[in-house]
C-alpha cells in the first residue's frame, strides 16, 4: 500500500476542515485581518526608505516623460 506524505500546508488544511463553520469564518477573518496588517506593515517601511532616500539624495521625482528620459539615458 501507498503511503502518501502530507506537507505541513495539507495537514493545516485537513485540521481547519475538521472545525466547525463558524470557527473556519473567524480563521479566515484572522488571517485577511493579518495579511492586511502585513501589508500595511510593508507599505510604512517602503515610505520610510522612500523618504530617507530622498533625504540622502538617492530618489529622483518628475513626471513619466521625465522617467523615460531617464531609463532610455540609461542604455
Amino acid at each position: 500500500m501507498k503511503r502518501t506524505v502530507l506537507t505541513p500546508f495539507q495537514q493545516a488544511l485537513d485540521a481547519i476542515e475538521r472545525f466547525p463553520a463558524d470557527d473556519q469564518e473567524a480563521l479566515i477573518e484572522i488571517i485577511q485581518r493579518r495579511l492586511v496588517e502585513q501589508r500595511r506593515a510593508e507599505i510604512a517601511r517602503n515610505a520610510r526608505a522612500t523618504v530617507q532616500a530622498f533625504r540622502e539624495g538617492r530618489a529622483r521625482y518628475g513626471t513619466v516623460d521625465d522617467l523615460r528620459r531617464d531609463l532610455l539615458d540609461e542604455l
